[in-house]
């Protein structure tokens, strides 16, 4: 009898036939990461290791700036040939504004036949001004600026031609302008015509290879930071072989082992680029004073262009995903090698 009591004492659950209630799922819903939690400690990890990778470098001030001095060199080099461009082309575009026709005419021309050529010159849509020079202004303006003036004397006749200077309209397209001095040459007073053209056109297509040179020149630079970045890279990666070793067995992937050294990369390539933006920016602050004073003297208010802030930032972040790129470079080709054993 005590028996049965003490078993039913002990007998706990449902009664028999009874179905057993389902376990509740309440505490693994709860044991979930939200996707925002996830989110929010990768995040948190890139952060602290962009820091710490900062952190690093900083820590070893010399060995980073040898390096930072090699990407911004690199770097420089292309950027100072792309702002030499860039300011021909400033130049070039204020002369190309202002063309203008020179037509020499024969010396028997009369004056009263230029002021017909050039009445008729003014008739014409693609012609804005058009200034006659006789051959005594011609003359008297050679004795002025070439520093022959008494060797002219001694010449019993002047033999220098009138000439129509023509001022073409804002509007008129190069193929206007040549038609127009081919026009001219079938004029029979006129002997010669020369347009202020051609040398633009072969300053354009200089600049068109000058265009080609940099981008060459910075292909290959941007070849030799790659590399740089990535032997620096590699060798920060044999002298922290056992940290990886230890990481790679505790369970760390490989992308958790390969981002530390993927910022390290980025801050060369970005520190280089900063570097690389203020020795351009104190090359330019040497060279505009000078430059200035020189553009003044031929009456010129030419100025050194420098990079703009859009060029300026493109260059630091450009400078820094070559870093990353020689950074994963090198980490996948020597980070797969190191396993533990």
């Amino acid at each position: 009898m005590r028996l049965s009591k003490a078993k039913g004492a002990t007998r706990q659950g449902p009664p028999p036939g009874a179905k057993a209630a389902a376990p509740s799922r309440a505490g693994a819903t709860q044991s979930k990461t939200r996707i925002g939690d996830r989110l929010g400690a990768y995040v948190a990890h890139h952060r602290a290791t962009a820091i710490e990778s900062l952190a690093r470098l900083l820590a070893e001030p010399v060995q980073s700036l040898l390096t930072w001095m090699v990407v911004a060199i690199a770097l420089a080099l292309p950027t100072v040939l792309y702002l030499g461009l860039v300011n021909i082309q400033q130049l070039g575009d204020g002369w190309q504004g202002a063309p203008k026709i020179t037509v020499y005419l024969h010396r028997r021309a009369t004056a009263d036949a230029a002021q017909k050529v050039s009445d008729d010159l003014l008739a014409m849509p693609e012609v804005a001004l058009v200034d006659y020079v006789s051959p005594q202004q011609a003359l008297e303006e050679f004795q002025r600026y070439s520093g022959f003036g008494r060797a002219l004397d001694t010449l019993d006749d002047n033999p220098l031609p009138g000439a129509l200077v023509v001022q073409p309209a804002a509007a008129a397209t190069p193929q206007q302008l040549e038609a127009l001095s081919a026009e001219l040459l079938a004029n029979p007073i006129v002997d010669d015509v020369r347009l202020d053209m051609d040398w633009v056109r072969r300053l354009q297509q200089i600049m068109a290879l000058g265009q080609r040179l940099v981008l060459a020149l910075g292909g290959l630079l941007a070849l030799g930071v790659l590399l740089a970045i990535g032997n620096t890279i590699r060798l920060a990666i044999e002298s922290r072989r056992d940290e990886i070793v230890v990481v790679k067995l505790v369970g760390g992937t490989d992308a958790f082992v390969r981002r530390p050294f993927l910022y390290t990369g980025w801050w060369y390539g970005a520190g280089g680029g900063v570097l690389a933006w203020l020795l351009l920016g104190l090359g330019l602050w040497g060279l505009s004073g000078p430059v200035a004073q020189l553009a003044d003297l031929y009456h010129s208010d030419f100025r050194l262009q420098g990079l703009g802030w859009w060029p300026s930032i493109g260059l630091v972040a450009g400078s820094g995903v070559l870093g990353w790129l020689g950074a994963w470079v090198a980490v996948g080709r020597h980070l797969g090698a190191i396993e533990p054993t």
